[in-house]
């Protein structure tokens, strides 16, 4: 291959791998903040406490991915953002509602936090829905009908689950007694609507999907995929298994969480071969919708400085505030 085939390429994979950091960090964040409903009033502290060093920075990698795909693909841009402004709107409302419940719960008297906390929970929710719609909605290239609809409407529902359970394992790693046990039981739960929303989603995707339906079923690539659903229901099995370990609120506390990032990666290399090699599936490929090749290699410049920076920074901020939660605390 080229040059000028191989850059859009290299500039994919950037975006892919920007937004499933995005989905990997700012999911147990969200996740955290779904669950603030069923902690009392000191967990909650503890549970913002958990996420307060990282929850702001998460986002730079959706910032960095929206980035990428509307200067590196500004074709597929037009058409992604031009069926999902709605969703997209929403998204933002929902994490404007966080930034702004955030602080204020902080500063807020005692009897108006609980009204705060409400707008950081239902901000979580309405940014973690509206972001599986859009997952879906893309998925089926924005097709129209009923059976579309409602596969995206089941995306909607199967990321906040998975964006929950993330977030309950984080709370497993980052915190310690009643609430590392609250935990636990919420990962419990939330481990069974993960399961059969993977299951079920995996049945209907290659039914709405003619694209992706032609790609899994081929011989021999079947073969060749099939590692990637036994490792994730490998992954899933093992996750559960040690929840109902005492170990997992001690020295295995990292497990589930590890685990989990584990099954998602399975999931992201399922969906960007089910994808490829179309930026808009059944509509554009990667290098139709791609910029020229002369504006893609001045670009690659400025991702080969400033993705490292947002990745070397991430990597010192978890390292500096790794271990146990503190009490988070204002000037």
């Amino acid at each position: 291959m080229s040059w000028a085939q191989i850059i859009p390429l290299i500039f994919m994979g950037l975006l892919g791998f920007a937004l499933f950091v995005y989905v990997v960090l700012d999911g147990f964040d969200l996740g955290v903040g779904m669950l603030m409903h069923r902690a009392n009033t000191e967990e909650r502290n503890t549970m913002v406490a958990s996420i307060g060093p990282f929850w702001d920075a998460n986002e730079t990698w959706l910032v960095l991915g929206i980035g990428i795909l509307l200067i590196a693909f500004p074709k597929a841009n037009s058409i992604i953002l031009g069926n999902l402004y709605i969703p997209v709107a929403f998204m933002l409302i929902g994490l404007i509602m966080r930034g702004v419940a955030f602080d204020f719960r902080v500063k807020a008297r005692l009897e108006h936090q609980l009204g705060w906390n409400y707008v950081f929970i239902i901000g979580s929710g309405l940014a973690s829905a509206t972001q599986g719609w859009m997952l879906g909605r893309y998925v089926t290239g924005f097709a129209e009908g009923w059976q579309f609809t409602l596969f995206a409407l089941a995306i909607a529902l199967a990321v906040p689950a998975t964006y929950t359970l993330l977030g309950a394992c984080w709370l497993l790693l980052k915190t310690e007694g009643e609430l590392q046990a609250k935990a636990t039981r919420w990962a419990k739960i939330a481990w069974v609507p993960v399961v059969l929303g993977m299951i079920l989603i995996s049945l209907a995707t290659p039914w709405v999907s003619t694209v992706v339906r032609d790609r899994w079923f081929a011989l021999p690539q079947l073969i060749g995929l099939l590692p990637i659903p036994l490792a994730t229901g490998a992954a899933l099995i093992a996750l559960r298994w040690i929840l109902n370990s005492p170990r997992v609120r001690a020295d295995l506390c990292w497990l589930p969480f590890v685990l989990l990032i584990g099954s998602l990666v399975m999931g992201a290399l399922g969906l960007a071969y089910s994808l490829y090699p179309y930026a808009v599936i059944g509509q554009m490929t990667v290098w139709d919708a791609a910029s020229s090749t002369e504006a893609l290699n001045v670009i690659l410049i400025g991702a080969a400085v400033a993705i490292p920076a947002i990745f070397g920074y991430t990597i010192f901020a978890f390292w500096v505030f790794r271990g146990k939660v503190r009490e988070l605390t204002y000037g």
